[in-house]
């Protein structure tokens, strides 16, 4: 996989093209739910697919448009160009990712990465960047004929290495292909659970950072399959072990200054910092079904096993919500929201957050202490007393918070939010109907 910039043009692209001899083009975007999506196209299409031509079914992507309305376009981002195969391969492919279009040629209000470039361009006129970084944990499973083998590859632990970590050579093979990708990583690592992964890399923009993440994750589990391994990003796939989290690092930067940062503030943050984090802990609730869009997101926001459920902040405490890690220079002040899993969207994500704290510097919401002790600890009254709320418990709750929430309405815009919230009604229904394995374990013989 080759990366060629930020600054490629249209005949940059077509010499990558002559010089890589490639033969296809994959045009990546994501549905509503975050799914990565591919339609491909014979190379020799390529001025129609940089003049946004490219046309596929809507009807058939979840949450885009009905049957009726189904012609869309997409329209490549050229800077997102990448070469995926080698010369060894016997087809040579390139991607763009794209955003989605309507029939009438204007961005499609529905496409969550459009709707995120649309927040930062608003924001963008006073200046500002919101930058993020992810951490996307992930589990690699064995494949035996094809199938996957709902079990860990190892049983190492954090910062294991080889022998006893088995998935270490997988995990650098990886690091290698991002770095061709254009993708830097900064650290990899054995996580605490056994066969868990973590591999962090350089944050940038919200909508490069979402870019990264998709074809991060395709990049992982493309390099898994070959080793004959399945990598899941699910938020808890067994039990009493800790689950795999997505925690989202941000800042909003002005002229090139993280305005995060004071020297003399607590914790070093700035007033309008402060403002910012209250705001995401105000909304914190209200944003869970878009950052935890599974049924299974709240099988890790249980408490203990190092998930954030409790809404508090707190320099180091892993057991707080929000954490402001340590910092060595004023460029990486940032606050650290914990409670995301990669199974979300990343865009509707940033934009649930960067809205969120753009309404506590609005308000100018007073932020609450920091919370030090182990919240796991405290009692409920305890909690109470501390004015220490939690997360949604399940995906129904999330939902109906969500609902009445004019803040994520206005961050992912209201046709995503009506189509976003029928599709996850309609799975919480799908799974409150099922008779469950434990259900029959549990009752089938004393009932």
């Amino acid at each position: 996989m080759v990366s060629f910039g930020t600054d490629i043009s249209v005949a940059d692209i077509k010499k990558a093209i002559a010089d890589y001899g490639i033969s296809l083009i994959n045009l990546y975007f994501v549905d509503l739910l975050g799914y990565q999506k591919c339609v491909t196209v014979p190379v020799e299409a390529i001025d129609a697919v940089v003049d946004g031509e490219a046309m596929f079914d809507g009807s058939s992507i979840s949450g885009l448009v009905d049957i009726e309305k189904s012609d869309m376009f997409l329209m490549p981002d050229l800077k997102t160009f990448r070469v995926l195969s080698s010369p060894a391969d016997p087809i040579h492919y390139a991607s763009f990712l794209c955003d989605i279009y309507g029939r009438d040629g204007k961005p499609f209000v529905g496409c969550p990465r459009g709707n995120l470039k649309r927040l930062l361009a608003e924001i963008g006129k006073d200046g500002y960047t919101f930058n993020t970084g992810v951490e996307a944990e992930f589990f690699l499973m064995p494949l035996r004929d094809g199938k996957i083998v709902p079990q860990p590859a190892d049983e190492a632990g954090y910062g294991s290495n080889s022998p006893i970590d088995k998935c270490e050579t997988v995990r650098n093979e990886i690091v290698l292909a991002l770095k061709q990708a254009g993708i830097m990583t900064e650290t990899s690592r054995h996580e605490v659970g056994p066969a868990q992964n973590e591999i962090n890399w350089q944050y940038a923009d919200a909508v490069t950072t979402g870019d990264n993440l998709v074809m991060f994750k395709h990049i992982v589990r493309t390099i898994a399959n070959r080793h004959g391994l399945h990598a899941s990003f699910l938020p808890k796939p067994f039990f009493g072990v800790n689950g795999s989290g997505m925690h989202t690092h941000m800042s909003l930067v002005k002229d090139g200054k993280n305005v995060f940062y004071a020297a003399d503030g607590a914790a070093h943050l700035s007033e309008t910092a402060r403002y910012f984090l209250a705001g995401v802990l105000k909304y914190a609730g209200e944003m869970t079904a878009v950052n935890n869009p599974i049924i299974n997101s709240y099988k890790r926001l249980v408490p203990g096993y190092e998930a954030p459920v409790y809404i508090a902040w707190s320099e180091c405490n892993r057991s707080a919500l929000v954490r402001i890690p340590a910092i060595r220079k004023s460029a990486a002040c940032r606050i650290e929201l914990r409670s995301p899993d990669a199974t979300c969207n990343p865009y509707l994500s940033a934009a649930v957050i960067l809205q969120a704290g753009l309404a506590g510097i609005r308000e100018k919401l007073t932020l609450p202490a920091p919370v030090d002790e182990n919240i796991y600890h405290m009692s409920e009254a305890e909690r109470e007393a501390r004015g220490i709320g939690s997360l949604p418990g399940s995906l129904e709750e999330a939902i109906r918070l969500m609902k009445r929430s004019e803040l994520v309405k206005s961050a992912i815009g209201s046709y995503a939010f009506e189509h976003y919230i029928a599709l996850k009604e309609k799975e919480w229904d799908e799974y409150r109907k099922q008779v469950h394995a434990w259900e029959l374990d549990r009752y089938l013989k004393v009932c």
